[in-house]
């Protein structure tokens, strides 16, 4: 593939990422780490290993081959979780071997789990008192089997910072992105997004798709309109004209929109545009006020309580932090 960014500076060895792959693993899920950090230029390393370095029964009708054991768990800076067979564990708790191979890990190493990975995670204690999501369909019984866990069944990810969970398949997907951004910025992220085809960032609170109704394909969508006011975030830019663009009336457009991306047209331009001030604030040296009026927000102040409200620091905070990370790998 061909490279679209320079490679990273210096000599520092890579992250390294280990996926632990248990018995019954979904394979889709457990590809995730790979494809995702495995595309972004050689910042990481990913290594997939099962509990005794043998072939791994999958949630589909193949095997998969892992030349790694567990011993390799204790030389990870992330571990990453993906989904499968948990219900044994629900109801027996966690198998002997998988204790031990968790007991592997470094203290303060970053544990990521995709989908029902989260009930590994849980399973082993590791999540009592602190929030996490899981697949919304698992959400009753994983409540009552790990009553304290503090449960968003209705979320994408949760970034817990040592700990993170994420909700059932792409929203795997979104996690990684998200841990590629938090630890390089969204220039990265981005590259890595756009040669993986997938959207570059969704809000960790955006909402689970729960039994969402898909339009008819024969009906008149809001793509458009949505990529016009991407290109026009600078503008003060009302509901009435999106529908406009959609050739829709006002109360079509809403319910239509809602249908498609799972939030009010409202919600989602704000988050939008914090979006677009996150990428500014981390790549440029405009002033918040001038940021402010390039995405759209009237003042400085209405960013700072939006970024606040999305992320919970100041504009001037969230620059700093990224600018360090930044020189950090220089």
């Amino acid at each position: 593939m061909p490279s679209d960014h320079a490679e990273p500076s210096g000599t520092a060895r890579p992250h390294r990422v280990v996926v632990l792959a248990l018995d019954g693993v979904y394979p889709f899920e457990l590809g995730i780490p790979n494809r995702v950090f495995g595309t972004a230029d050689g910042r990481y390393e990913i290594v997939t290993c099962s509990l005794d370095g043998g072939p791994v029964r999958s949630s589909a009708d193949f095997d998969i081959a892992v030349a790694q054991d567990s011993s390799v768990l204790a030389t990870a800076d992330t571990v990453v979780i993906p989904p499968c067979e948990v219900l044994p564990i629900m109801n027996d708790g966690l198998p002997q071997q998988v204790s031990d191979a968790l007991a592997r890990i470094r203290p303060g190493v970053r544990i990521v789990s995709i989908c029902t990975g989260a009930v590994v995670v849980a399973a082993a204690g590791l999540l009592d008192g602190r929030p996490a999501t899981t697949h919304w369909n698992l959400a009753e019984h994983f409540r009552g089997a790990f009553p304290n866990v503090r449960l968003d069944p209705d979320v994408l990810y949760v970034d817990d910072g040592d700990i993170l969970t994420s909700a059932g398949a792409t929203a795997g997907v979104d996690l990684c992105l998200h841990l590629i951004r938090r630890d390089h910025g969204s220039e990265v992220a981005n590259m890595v997004a756009r040669r993986c085809v997938v959207p570059p960032w969704r809000e960790g609170g955006q909402a689970q798709f729960i039994e969402q109704p898909v339009p008819p394909s024969s009906a008149a969508g809001t793509a458009a309109a949505r990529q016009w006011a991407l290109a026009n975030l600078h503008e003060p830019l009302a509901m009435a004209d999106l529908a406009a663009r959609a050739r829709m009336s006002g109360r079509t457009f809403a319910r239509r929109f809602r249908d498609e991306v799972g939030m009010s047209p409202g919600r989602w331009l704000i988050q939008q545009r914090v979006f677009r001030a996150r990428e500014l604030l981390e790549s440029t040296d405009l002033s918040v006020d001038r940021i402010a009026g390039e995405v759209g927000f009237a003042t400085g102040t209405s960013l700072r309580q939006h970024l606040h409200e999305t992320i919970g620091v100041s504009p001037l905070a969230y620059r700093r932090t990224f600018r360090t990370g930044a020189d950090a790998l220089n």
